[in-house]
């Protein structure tokens, strides 16, 4: 049976290398979490689509089992789920998403994301 929010989530996918589900916008967060995500890729200066999951309940609910992963925000990545607030944080600093970014031919500033890991180091 098909799940219209899972519809719409993929064509959200689908439609866009970079996709930040996150409660609010990129523009205005709603939580810290969202925000930080956010503001990793604002930083960076990376494109992506922010889906405000709190605008729909049926997205918000939806993304959860789409990607079986309970929390928000979502990163994808030309298609592929990367992960939550935590996991952008640690592949930030690791460099891990400098190499995911570049594999996947998705365009960022290097030295923003070197002073993401200077300021933290």
């Amino acid at each position: 049976m098909s799940n219209p929010a899972h519809d719409a989530i993929k064509a959200n996918i689908d439609a866009n290398d970079v996709v930040l589900f996150m409660k609010g916008t990129a523009s205005m967060p709603q939580c810290g979490f969202s925000s930080r995500v956010a503001g990793v890729l604002n930083y960076m200066g990376v494109t992506y689509k922010d889906v405000n999951v709190l605008a729909d309940e049926s997205i918000r609910d939806g993304i959860k089992s789409f990607s079986d992963w309970p929390t928000i925000p979502q990163l994808y990545v030309k298609g592929e789920f990367v992960g939550g607030c935590d996991i952008v944080t640690e592949m930030t600093l690791s460099g891990e998403l400098d190499t995911l970014f570049g594999e996947k031919g998705i365009a960022f500033n290097k030295e923003a994301a070197d002073k993401i890991r200077e300021a933290n180091g």
